[in-house]
């Protein structure tokens, strides 16, 4: 049985339960996906989501309720970790000033530079088609969204937009500054769950 964490403190993340769900029915793979607060529940699990939301907010729940240290484990295990919007920003080993100024502290599992608020703010939302390396054309919701401005030599970029790169990918951990699930297209889930199968 395989089992997907999605970090329940703030963000998506009913939406996130419900694709990896679908996610793993595609994929023909009896399993799970379950929203958790709590600490004991991501170490017993094949996989970890960490949804959009405030990523300082984000940060102190993890931090405090234990479920960080068990993020980094599971990632040090080579079990695969996503990050989407704020928990691209978390899962970075380099912030921006924002990061800095907020103190937020980082899981550093990524060797990648993100910067916060990278498109604008929440009226400055938008969706476009965007051609992800492994999945092909999806339609990418960014919403008040991050940006990786740079990448170490381990990180594969599997996406831009402009300038900015958007989806990048280190062994098991995959980042998305984007929201794959604000749309009924399984593939970003689908391609997550392989990562570990």
């Amino acid at each position: 049985m395989y089992r997907v964490a999605v970090v329940g403190v703030q963000g998506d993340v009913e939406e996130h339960v419900i694709s990896a769900r679908r996610a793993l029915e595609r994929l023909g793979i009896k399993g799970e996906a379950v929203a958790t607060r709590k600490h004991g529940v991501v170490s017993k699990s094949d996989a970890v989501i960490i949804p959009g939301g405030e990523s300082t907010t984000i940060s102190k729940l993890i931090f405090r309720e234990g479920i960080a240290e068990e993020i980094i484990q599971l990632a040090r295990d080579g079990k695969p970790v996503m990050g989407t919007c704020a928990g691209l920003i978390l899962l970075s080993m380099h912030g921006d000033e924002q990061v800095e100024k907020t103190k937020t502290k980082l899981l550093g599992l990524m060797d990648i530079w993100v910067k916060r608020n990278a498109f604008g703010r929440q009226r400055e939302s938008f969706q476009i088609k965007l051609d992800i390396k492994g999945i092909g054309p999806f339609d990418a919701v960014f919403i008040r969204a991050p940006a990786i401005t740079k990448v170490g030599k381990d990180v594969e970029v599997l996406a831009k937009y402009d300038e900015f790169i958007v989806a990048a990918k280190q062994q098991n951990i995959l980042g998305l500054a984007f929201h794959p699930e604000l749309t009924p297209d399984t593939r970003v889930h689908e391609f997550f769950i392989e990562m570990g199968t």
